[in-house]
């Protein structure tokens, strides 16, 4: 934790408890939680909260003092504050109050436990007192809540602040990352109209690998091969899905297959990316400051990335008139680059594709666009969340070149919806070959990449 969070968390901490002679005005101040929750436990938690910050003191603001270090003295003095409280207090009820403090001075407050639970996969928080996560791909409400407008706020601020970022009235709208890299989205007054808005999309420390995802569900063993080896042959690949369908794990598992001996450079919004090969240059956007400068988009770093020799390029998303310059790297000498796009289906991914170059501001005929997209992809792999929650994808799709004005596809796998479901009402079916072989099956032999005939060979009927 950085100085400026340490001094900015100290400073609200003492904002928000009331002080040992407080009148009526500050206990009043405090009851908002109390009455909400019905817990007992709120005065004292406070009382500690306060007294911790008093026996601290300018160790909170040390900026020699390490985050491990200060963590030690948080916990210590926790433990003494505690003992001195003349509550009488049970065993759960003392660890408790320790970790919630602990969580509020260190971490972020009451959203730690969900951040520590591994089952939890995204965190949304529609206000103070209305918190919801995703077990399973199901949403599920949660008795969690923050004592008001203004604690949420704090933990906004922290998370934002740590990596450089702000909001404000002027600035209602961030995408910001946690240590760990999970992905945040923060939205806030006037925008959002009930109270702050919270939207934590986690990651594990550990990233899923090609055999969790078999495991999933999302792809099958000779889905796997068949990605695998197109990536070793240098194909062009774009991850086409809606919000939530799992766009950046399965980017993240394909990016595993990219070469030990390849210079791979990364760009994103907000770092998510875990590649761990040997030579990767990791690049993320910026926004403008205060005084409405120091803008660096996605874009720029395209461009950018084409001066640092690269031999692939991976871009976490492309939303805008990146989408050009990606599309002209891919057919300039970075083969194998992948990147990932919002669409609902191969199709829809191209016509996206269109309509973003056009926003780069170039007049350019659409014909010309088309054969730009043409040659620049190979690959088009869908995914989507499907309603018993899973990931999977649903389908690959082959760019096979134009056809006067029209981009010919072929697909060489697409989900079995004909299975049906299980008796818990997951869909049983899996991708299965179309009986297709890509013709790009040729160019991989040329780089010794040989593709087995029975990958193509659809199962009997």
């Amino acid at each position: 934790m950085s100085l400026a969070d340490r001094l900015d968390s100290a400073r609200r901490l003492q904002e928000s408890a009331p002080s040992a002679g407080a009148d009526g005005a500050a206990t009043r101040q405090s009851q908002p939680s109390t009455a909400r929750t019905g817990d007992p436990m709120v005065a004292v938690k406070e009382r500690v909260h306060q007294s911790l910050i008093e026996d601290l003191g300018p160790r909170l603001y040390d900026p020699h003092l390490k985050e491990s270090e200060l963590a030690v003295q948080v916990r210590q003095t926790l433990q003494t504050v505690i003992d001195a409280e003349q509550t009488p207090l049970s065993l759960a009820d003392r660890t408790r109050i320790a970790q919630e403090v602990s969580d509020e001075i260190l971490g972020h407050g009451p959203l730690e436990p969900l951040l520590r639970d591994a089952d939890v996969t995204e965190i949304m928080v529609n206000g103070p007192d209305r918190i919801f996560v995703e077990r399973g791909g199901r949403i599920h409400p949660t008795a969690v809540h923050f004592s008001g407008e203004a604690h949420l706020r704090r933990i906004i601020d922290k998370i934002v602040g740590r990596i450089g970022r702000r909001i404000d009235e002027s600035s209602p709208l961030v995408d910001a990352r946690l240590p760990d890299g999970s992905r945040v989205n923060a939205v806030i007054a006037p925008v959002a109209l009930d109270g702050s808005l919270l939207t934590i999309r986690k990651f594990s420390p550990d990233p899923f690998s090609d055999k969790d995802l078999i495991t999933f569900g999302t792809f099958s063993p000779a889905v796997r091969d068949f990605l695998h080896a197109c990536v070793v042959g240098r194909r062009n690949l774009i991850i086409s899905g809606g919000t939530g369908s799992g766009k950046t794990t399965t980017l993240n598992v394909i990016s595993s297959f990219l070469p030990e001996d390849e210079r791979i450079v990364t760009i994103e919004d907000a770092a998510e990316l875990q590649l761990h090969q040997r030579h990767v240059l990791r690049m993320e956007s910026r926004p403008a400051n205060i005084e409405g400068k120091g803008h660096i988009s996605i874009r720029d770093l395209v461009r950018n990335a084409l001066r640092m020799r690269p031999d692939r390029i991976v871009v976490g998303e492309v939303r805008d008139g990146a989408a050009l310059d990606m599309l002209q790297a891919m057919n300039t000498g970075h083969e194998g680059s992948i990147t990932t796009i919002h669409a609902n289906s191969p199709r829809d991914s191209l016509s996206r594709l269109e309509t973003m170059v056009l926003m780069a501001g170039m007049e350019l005929p659409v014909r010309a666009i088309r054969e730009q997209v043409a040659g620049a992809l190979d690959l088009i792999v869908q995914q989507a969340r499907l309603k018993d929650g899973s990931r999977r994808i649903v389908q690959i799709t082959e760019v096979v070149g134009m056809e006067g004005d029209v981009i010919t596809l072929q697909d060489l796998f697409v989900f079995d919806w004909a299975a049906g479901r299980d008796a818990q009402g997951r869909f049983l079916g899996e991708l299965v070959p179309t009986g297709i072989r890509p013709a790009f099956t040729q160019d991989l032999a040329d780089l010794g990449v040989a593709l087995p005939l029975t990958l193509f060979i659809p199962p009997p009927r």
